[in-house]
Protein backbone atom coordinates (compact mmCIF):
# COMPACT_ATOMS: atom_id res chain seq x y z
CA UNK A 1 0.00 0.00 0.00
CA UNK A 2 3.02 2.34 0.41
CA UNK A 3 5.99 3.10 -1.20
CA UNK A 4 9.22 1.44 1.14
CA UNK A 5 11.09 4.74 0.14
CA UNK A 6 9.70 7.79 2.21
CA UNK A 7 8.70 10.17 -0.30
CA UNK A 8 8.73 13.91 0.02
CA UNK A 9 6.49 14.06 -3.17
CA UNK A 10 3.65 11.81 -1.60
CA UNK A 11 1.45 15.03 -0.79
CA UNK A 12 -1.78 16.00 -2.10
CA UNK A 13 -1.81 18.71 -4.53
CA UNK A 14 -1.80 22.02 -2.67
CA UNK A 15 -4.66 24.14 -1.68
CA UNK A 16 -2.54 27.21 -1.79
CA UNK A 17 0.39 27.02 -4.03
CA UNK A 18 3.69 28.23 -2.65
CA UNK A 19 2.09 28.26 0.94
CA UNK A 20 5.17 29.07 3.90
CA UNK A 21 3.08 26.52 6.12
CA UNK A 22 3.20 23.97 3.88
CA UNK A 23 6.67 24.47 2.26
CA UNK A 24 7.63 24.08 5.96
CA UNK A 25 5.88 20.63 6.85
CA UNK A 26 6.42 19.70 3.71
CA UNK A 27 10.42 20.11 4.77
CA UNK A 28 9.78 17.27 7.57
CA UNK A 29 7.73 15.07 5.89
CA UNK A 30 10.02 12.24 4.77
CA UNK A 31 11.34 12.44 8.30
CA UNK A 32 8.11 11.88 9.83
CA UNK A 33 7.25 9.14 7.84
CA UNK A 34 10.72 7.79 8.15
CA UNK A 35 10.26 8.18 12.23
CA UNK A 36 6.89 6.65 11.72
CA UNK A 37 7.93 3.39 10.36
CA UNK A 38 10.58 3.39 12.69
CA UNK A 39 8.28 3.41 15.75
CA UNK A 40 5.83 0.74 13.81
CA UNK A 41 8.98 -1.58 13.27
CA UNK A 42 9.72 -1.52 17.16
CA UNK A 43 6.05 -0.98 19.06
CA UNK A 44 5.89 -0.99 22.25
CA UNK A 45 2.69 -1.15 24.96
CA UNK A 46 0.98 1.07 27.60
CA UNK A 47 3.58 2.14 30.08
CA UNK A 48 6.52 -0.11 28.51
CA UNK A 49 6.78 2.43 25.81
CA UNK A 50 10.96 3.91 27.08
CA UNK A 51 12.30 3.67 23.40
CA UNK A 52 9.65 5.41 22.12
CA UNK A 53 9.32 8.30 24.73
CA UNK A 54 13.65 8.55 23.97
CA UNK A 55 13.28 8.98 20.38
CA UNK A 56 10.18 11.57 20.76
CA UNK A 57 12.46 13.86 23.66
CA UNK A 58 15.80 13.22 21.63
CA UNK A 59 13.74 15.21 18.59
CA UNK A 60 12.38 18.10 20.48
CA UNK A 61 15.49 18.68 22.29
CA UNK A 62 17.41 18.66 19.40
CA UNK A 63 14.43 21.23 17.90
CA UNK A 64 16.06 23.53 21.13
CA UNK A 65 12.10 22.68 23.51
CA UNK A 66 12.32 21.88 26.63
CA UNK A 67 10.07 18.14 26.88
CA UNK A 68 9.18 17.17 30.74
CA UNK A 69 8.95 13.21 31.03
CA UNK A 70 5.91 12.20 32.99
CA UNK A 71 6.72 11.12 36.29
CA UNK A 72 6.03 7.16 35.11
CA UNK A 73 9.19 7.20 32.46
CA UNK A 74 7.16 7.18 29.36
CA UNK A 75 5.49 9.97 27.68
CA UNK A 76 5.73 13.54 28.04
CA UNK A 77 4.85 17.42 27.43
CA UNK A 78 6.59 20.07 26.09
CA UNK A 79 5.43 23.73 25.94
CA UNK A 80 6.05 26.41 22.90
CA UNK A 81 5.66 29.76 24.19
CA UNK A 82 5.22 32.95 22.29
CA UNK A 83 8.32 35.62 22.55
CA UNK A 84 5.83 37.77 24.64
CA UNK A 85 3.58 35.16 26.64
CA UNK A 86 2.44 35.88 29.74
CA UNK A 87 2.18 33.54 32.41
CA UNK A 88 -1.43 32.28 32.78
CA UNK A 89 -2.65 32.62 29.25
CA UNK A 90 -4.50 29.65 28.05
CA UNK A 91 -2.72 27.25 26.09
CA UNK A 92 -4.26 25.15 23.32
CA UNK A 93 -3.18 22.06 23.51
CA UNK A 94 -2.83 18.97 21.09
CA UNK A 95 -2.34 15.21 22.56
CA UNK A 96 -1.14 11.83 20.86
CA UNK A 97 -0.85 8.67 22.37
CA UNK A 98 2.25 6.62 21.75
CA UNK A 99 1.63 3.06 22.91
CA UNK A 100 0.90 -0.64 20.64
CA UNK A 101 -1.45 -2.87 21.02
CA UNK A 102 -0.55 -6.50 22.35
CA UNK A 103 -1.59 -8.25 18.55
CA UNK A 104 0.49 -9.65 15.70
CA UNK A 105 1.62 -7.47 12.86
CA UNK A 106 0.28 -9.37 9.44
CA UNK A 107 1.89 -7.31 7.31
CA UNK A 108 4.44 -10.08 6.13
CA UNK A 109 4.77 -7.73 2.84
CA UNK A 110 5.72 -4.18 4.53
CA UNK A 111 9.32 -3.62 4.96
CA UNK A 112 8.28 -1.50 8.52
CA UNK A 113 6.78 -4.62 9.67
CA UNK A 114 6.74 -4.91 13.66
CA UNK A 115 10.16 -6.76 14.52
CA UNK A 116 8.55 -7.59 18.07
CA UNK A 117 6.27 -10.70 17.65
CA UNK A 118 2.70 -10.06 19.58
CA UNK A 119 3.06 -6.29 19.23
CA UNK A 120 2.08 -3.63 16.61
CA UNK A 121 1.13 -0.46 16.02
CA UNK A 122 -2.62 -1.63 14.88
CA UNK A 123 -4.67 1.94 15.51
CA UNK A 124 -2.49 4.36 14.40
CA UNK A 125 -0.80 5.47 17.26
CA UNK A 126 2.81 5.95 15.41
CA UNK A 127 0.62 8.18 13.00
CA UNK A 128 -0.78 10.34 16.01
CA UNK A 129 2.61 10.65 17.47
CA UNK A 130 4.30 11.40 13.98
CA UNK A 131 2.00 14.05 13.50
CA UNK A 132 2.22 15.82 16.96
CA UNK A 133 6.06 15.78 16.65
CA UNK A 134 5.88 17.06 13.11
CA UNK A 135 3.39 20.27 14.78
CA UNK A 136 5.78 20.70 17.62
CA UNK A 137 8.97 20.87 15.06
CA UNK A 138 7.15 23.36 12.77
CA UNK A 139 5.59 25.63 15.97
CA UNK A 140 8.93 25.75 17.17
CA UNK A 141 10.27 27.19 14.31
CA UNK A 142 7.35 29.59 14.00
CA UNK A 143 7.65 31.15 17.90
CA UNK A 144 11.30 31.50 16.77
CA UNK A 145 10.36 33.91 13.82
CA UNK A 146 7.48 35.66 16.13
CA UNK A 147 4.32 34.03 14.54
CA UNK A 148 3.30 31.81 16.81
CA UNK A 149 0.89 34.19 19.15
CA UNK A 150 -0.29 31.67 21.56
CA UNK A 151 1.37 29.09 23.89
CA UNK A 152 0.56 25.57 22.43
CA UNK A 153 1.36 22.62 24.68
CA UNK A 154 2.12 19.39 22.55
CA UNK A 155 1.17 15.98 24.97
CA UNK A 156 2.68 12.56 23.96
CA UNK A 157 0.15 10.28 26.29
CA UNK A 158 1.27 6.23 27.17
CA UNK A 159 -1.26 3.72 27.90
CA UNK A 160 -4.35 4.52 25.60
CA UNK A 161 -4.91 1.01 25.09
CA UNK A 162 -5.06 0.38 29.04
CA UNK A 163 -8.07 1.24 30.97
CA UNK A 164 -8.92 3.83 32.48
CA UNK A 165 -6.01 5.38 30.28
CA UNK A 166 -2.65 7.31 29.97
CA UNK A 167 -4.21 10.38 30.02
CA UNK A 168 -4.87 10.09 33.61
CA UNK A 169 -1.53 10.35 34.29
CA UNK A 170 -0.78 13.38 32.00
CA UNK A 171 -3.77 15.26 34.21
CA UNK A 172 -2.21 14.32 37.49
CA UNK A 173 1.17 15.34 36.55
CA UNK A 174 -0.09 18.87 35.63
CA UNK A 175 -0.60 18.70 31.87
CA UNK A 176 -4.02 20.04 31.89
CA UNK A 177 -3.29 22.95 34.07
CA UNK A 178 -3.59 26.12 32.18
CA UNK A 179 -5.00 24.34 29.13
CA UNK A 180 -7.65 26.74 27.08
CA UNK A 181 -8.99 23.92 24.14
CA UNK A 182 -7.51 20.80 23.43
CA UNK A 183 -7.11 19.28 20.14
CA UNK A 184 -6.63 14.93 18.51
CA UNK A 185 -6.82 13.26 16.05
CA UNK A 186 -7.34 9.09 15.26
CA UNK A 187 -6.93 7.40 12.20
CA UNK A 188 -9.54 6.36 10.33
CA UNK A 189 -9.35 3.70 7.79
CA UNK A 190 -12.73 4.53 6.23
CA UNK A 191 -12.45 8.10 5.61
CA UNK A 192 -10.13 8.73 2.56
CA UNK A 193 -7.15 10.46 3.24
CA UNK A 194 -7.23 14.29 2.83
CA UNK A 195 -10.45 14.29 4.90
CA UNK A 196 -11.36 14.13 8.17
CA UNK A 197 -14.25 13.05 9.44
CA UNK A 198 -16.05 15.43 12.22
CA UNK A 199 -19.18 15.16 14.89
CA UNK A 200 -20.46 17.49 17.24
CA UNK A 201 -21.04 16.11 20.44
CA UNK A 202 -20.90 12.09 21.48
CA UNK A 203 -18.27 10.43 18.76
CA UNK A 204 -16.87 7.79 20.79
CA UNK A 205 -18.57 5.67 24.18
CA UNK A 206 -18.14 4.88 27.79
CA UNK A 207 -16.14 1.42 27.73
CA UNK A 208 -15.83 -0.30 30.76
CA UNK A 209 -14.47 -4.24 31.21
CA UNK A 210 -15.67 -6.35 34.38
CA UNK A 211 -14.82 -9.85 35.24
CA UNK A 212 -17.89 -12.17 36.47
CA UNK A 213 -16.74 -14.58 39.15
CA UNK A 214 -19.20 -17.87 39.62
CA UNK A 215 -18.18 -20.44 42.57
CA UNK A 216 -19.58 -23.19 43.96
CA UNK A 217 -19.02 -26.35 45.99
CA UNK A 218 -18.09 -28.56 43.28
CA UNK A 219 -19.11 -32.37 42.09
CA UNK A 220 -20.37 -35.11 39.93
CA UNK A 221 -22.29 -34.43 36.81
CA UNK A 222 -23.72 -37.67 38.00
CA UNK A 223 -25.35 -35.70 40.91
CA UNK A 224 -25.87 -32.25 39.84
CA UNK A 225 -28.92 -31.99 42.04
CA UNK A 226 -26.58 -32.21 45.30
CA UNK A 227 -24.33 -28.94 44.01
CA UNK A 228 -24.33 -26.03 41.96
CA UNK A 229 -24.31 -26.75 38.32
CA UNK A 230 -21.80 -24.35 37.57
CA UNK A 231 -21.79 -24.60 33.87
CA UNK A 232 -25.24 -24.24 33.29
CA UNK A 233 -24.92 -21.23 35.67
CA UNK A 234 -22.40 -19.23 33.99
CA UNK A 235 -23.93 -20.09 30.67
CA UNK A 236 -27.34 -18.69 31.27
CA UNK A 237 -25.51 -15.68 32.64
CA UNK A 238 -23.47 -15.22 29.64
CA UNK A 239 -26.52 -15.16 27.62
CA UNK A 240 -29.40 -13.69 30.35
CA UNK A 241 -26.94 -11.19 31.70
CA UNK A 242 -27.00 -8.92 28.26
CA UNK A 243 -30.76 -8.81 27.35
CA UNK A 244 -31.57 -8.24 31.15
CA UNK A 245 -29.51 -5.35 31.71
CA UNK A 246 -30.52 -3.73 27.51
CA UNK A 247 -33.87 -3.78 29.01
CA UNK A 248 -32.72 -2.25 32.52
CA UNK A 249 -31.44 0.53 31.13
CA UNK A 250 -33.18 3.36 29.10
CA UNK A 251 -32.18 2.48 24.72
CA UNK A 252 -31.51 5.24 24.32
CA UNK A 253 -28.25 5.32 26.37
CA UNK A 254 -27.47 2.15 24.02
CA UNK A 255 -26.11 0.30 26.59
CA UNK A 256 -24.09 -2.87 25.07
CA UNK A 257 -22.76 -5.87 27.38
CA UNK A 258 -20.52 -8.53 25.02
CA UNK A 259 -18.85 -10.95 26.57
CA UNK A 260 -14.92 -11.75 25.05
CA UNK A 261 -14.12 -14.49 27.20
CA UNK A 262 -16.01 -17.53 29.29
CA UNK A 263 -13.74 -19.87 31.38
CA UNK A 264 -14.92 -23.06 33.24
CA UNK A 265 -14.09 -26.68 34.41
CA UNK A 266 -11.33 -29.31 32.73
CA UNK A 267 -13.28 -32.85 32.56
CA UNK A 268 -16.28 -33.67 30.83
CA UNK A 269 -17.51 -35.66 34.32
CA UNK A 270 -16.79 -32.99 37.11
CA UNK A 271 -18.99 -29.86 37.85
CA UNK A 272 -16.29 -27.33 38.66
CA UNK A 273 -15.92 -25.16 41.60
CA UNK A 274 -15.44 -22.12 39.71
CA UNK A 275 -16.09 -20.20 36.57
CA UNK A 276 -15.55 -16.63 35.23
CA UNK A 277 -17.30 -14.41 31.93
CA UNK A 278 -15.21 -11.41 31.19
CA UNK A 279 -16.47 -8.64 28.81
CA UNK A 280 -17.06 -5.20 28.16
CA UNK A 281 -19.84 -2.87 28.79
CA UNK A 282 -20.66 0.18 26.43
CA UNK A 283 -22.75 3.20 26.72
CA UNK A 284 -23.38 5.96 24.29
CA UNK A 285 -24.53 8.22 26.86
CA UNK A 286 -23.15 9.33 29.92
CA UNK A 287 -26.49 8.81 31.76
CA UNK A 288 -25.96 4.95 30.79
CA UNK A 289 -22.49 5.17 31.84
CA UNK A 290 -22.96 6.25 36.05
CA UNK A 291 -26.14 3.77 36.11
CA UNK A 292 -24.46 0.83 34.31
CA UNK A 293 -22.55 -0.69 37.30
CA UNK A 294 -25.47 -0.76 40.01
CA UNK A 295 -28.01 -2.39 37.28
CA UNK A 296 -25.27 -4.68 36.38
CA UNK A 297 -24.50 -6.33 39.99
CA UNK A 298 -28.27 -6.36 41.00
CA UNK A 299 -29.23 -7.84 38.24
CA UNK A 300 -26.00 -10.80 38.71
CA UNK A 301 -27.48 -11.45 42.01
CA UNK A 302 -30.85 -12.45 41.14
CA UNK A 303 -29.55 -14.73 38.44
CA UNK A 304 -26.82 -15.77 40.05
CA UNK A 305 -29.67 -17.16 43.05
CA UNK A 306 -31.55 -19.32 40.35
CA UNK A 307 -29.04 -21.67 40.19
CA UNK A 308 -26.81 -21.64 43.97
CA UNK A 309 -24.57 -19.69 42.31
CA UNK A 310 -21.76 -17.70 44.90
CA UNK A 311 -20.69 -14.20 43.12
CA UNK A 312 -18.86 -11.63 42.75
CA UNK A 313 -18.06 -8.61 40.07
CA UNK A 314 -14.88 -7.03 39.25
CA UNK A 315 -16.04 -3.59 37.92
CA UNK A 316 -13.13 -1.73 35.87
CA UNK A 317 -14.33 1.31 35.04
CA UNK A 318 -12.58 2.45 31.69
CA UNK A 319 -13.64 5.90 30.27
CA UNK A 320 -16.63 7.88 29.52
CA UNK A 321 -17.49 9.28 25.71
CA UNK A 322 -15.54 11.54 24.02
CA UNK A 323 -17.90 14.74 24.00
CA UNK A 324 -16.88 17.42 21.05
CA UNK A 325 -17.13 20.38 21.71
CA UNK A 326 -19.41 22.47 19.02
CA UNK A 327 -16.75 25.97 19.19
CA UNK A 328 -14.10 23.22 18.58
CA UNK A 329 -15.41 21.35 15.80
CA UNK A 330 -16.09 24.56 13.67
CA UNK A 331 -12.17 25.52 14.58
CA UNK A 332 -11.22 21.97 13.14
CA UNK A 333 -13.95 22.35 9.99
CA UNK A 334 -12.37 25.97 9.30
CA UNK A 335 -8.87 25.11 9.37
CA UNK A 336 -9.14 21.68 7.26
CA UNK A 337 -11.43 23.61 4.61
CA UNK A 338 -9.09 26.29 4.64
CA UNK A 339 -5.79 24.71 4.51
CA UNK A 340 -6.49 21.95 1.42
CA UNK A 341 -10.22 22.60 0.07
CA UNK A 342 -9.38 22.23 -3.65
CA UNK A 343 -12.96 22.08 -5.47
CA UNK A 344 -11.98 18.73 -5.85
CA UNK A 345 -14.04 17.48 -3.70
CA UNK A 346 -15.18 17.40 0.18
CA UNK A 347 -12.44 17.71 2.72
CA UNK A 348 -14.36 17.39 5.80
CA UNK A 349 -17.83 14.72 6.30
CA UNK A 350 -19.85 14.00 8.71
CA UNK A 351 -18.76 10.95 11.09
CA UNK A 352 -20.98 8.40 13.44
CA UNK A 353 -20.32 7.90 16.91
CA UNK A 354 -18.60 4.27 17.82
CA UNK A 355 -19.17 2.56 20.71
CA UNK A 356 -15.37 2.24 21.01
CA UNK A 357 -13.50 3.86 23.87
CA UNK A 358 -10.93 6.65 23.65
CA UNK A 359 -9.55 7.86 26.48
CA UNK A 360 -9.12 11.31 25.30
CA UNK A 361 -12.53 11.75 26.89
CA UNK A 362 -10.56 12.40 30.34
CA UNK A 363 -9.06 15.55 29.17
CA UNK A 364 -12.69 17.10 27.92
CA UNK A 365 -13.74 16.76 31.59
CA UNK A 366 -11.17 19.57 32.61
CA UNK A 367 -11.24 21.50 28.99
CA UNK A 368 -13.39 21.94 25.58
CA UNK A 369 -12.02 20.45 22.76
CA UNK A 370 -12.85 17.91 19.79
CA UNK A 371 -11.52 14.99 18.04
CA UNK A 372 -11.77 14.02 14.66
CA UNK A 373 -11.07 11.43 12.52
CA UNK A 374 -8.50 11.79 10.07
CA UNK A 375 -8.75 9.74 6.91
CA UNK A 376 -5.75 7.46 6.25
CA UNK A 377 -7.16 5.13 2.60
CA UNK A 378 -5.52 5.53 -0.04
CA UNK A 379 -8.15 6.56 -2.74
CA UNK A 380 -7.53 3.81 -4.80
CA UNK A 381 -7.68 0.95 -2.39
CA UNK A 382 -11.08 -0.80 -2.01
CA UNK A 383 -10.14 -2.78 0.88
CA UNK A 384 -10.80 -0.89 4.64
CA UNK A 385 -8.22 -2.24 7.09
CA UNK A 386 -10.05 -1.86 10.15
CA UNK A 387 -8.49 -0.49 13.58
CA UNK A 388 -6.82 -3.26 15.74
CA UNK A 389 -6.83 -6.00 12.69
CA UNK A 390 -3.18 -7.24 12.04
CA UNK A 391 -3.07 -5.91 8.70
CA UNK A 392 -4.18 -2.26 9.19
CA UNK A 393 -2.13 0.41 7.77
CA UNK A 394 -2.32 4.06 6.39
CA UNK A 395 -1.69 6.17 3.01
CA UNK A 396 1.58 7.81 4.98
CA UNK A 397 0.46 11.54 3.24
CA UNK A 398 -1.85 11.70 6.27
CA UNK A 399 1.10 12.58 7.95
CA UNK A 400 1.58 15.62 6.65
CA UNK A 401 -1.80 16.48 6.25
CA UNK A 402 -2.33 16.64 10.25
CA UNK A 403 0.67 18.28 10.97
CA UNK A 404 -0.69 21.28 8.76
CA UNK A 405 -3.69 20.75 10.35
CA UNK A 406 -2.87 21.05 13.36
CA UNK A 407 -0.47 23.91 12.81
CA UNK A 408 -3.03 25.94 11.01
CA UNK A 409 -5.43 25.45 14.15
CA UNK A 410 -2.34 27.33 16.22
CA UNK A 411 -1.23 29.80 13.92
CA UNK A 412 -4.48 30.66 11.89
CA UNK A 413 -7.75 29.23 13.43
CA UNK A 414 -7.36 27.96 16.92
CA UNK A 415 -8.93 30.33 19.53
CA UNK A 416 -8.64 29.07 23.07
Amino acid sequence: MNDPQPAAQATLTPARPGSDLRARVRAYEAELIAFRRDLHRHPELGRQEFRTTRLIRERLLAAGLSPRLLPGGTGMTVDILPADHQPGTPFLAFRADIDALPIDDAKAEAPYRSTLPGRAHACGHDVHTSVVLGTALVLAQAARTGELKQPVRLIFQPAEEMMPGGALDVIEAGGMEDVGRIFAVHCDPRVQVGRIGLKVGAITSACDRLVLHLDGPGGHTARPHLTTDLVTAVARLASDLPPALARRMDPRWGVSLVWGRIASGSASNVIPQHAELEGTVRCLELAGWREAPDALHELTAKLAELYRAKWTVDYHRGVPPVVNEHASINQFEAAMTGRFATGAGPVVEDTEQSLGGEDFSWYLEHAPGALARLGVRSPHDSTVRDLHHGRFDVDERAIAIGVELFAALALEYGRV
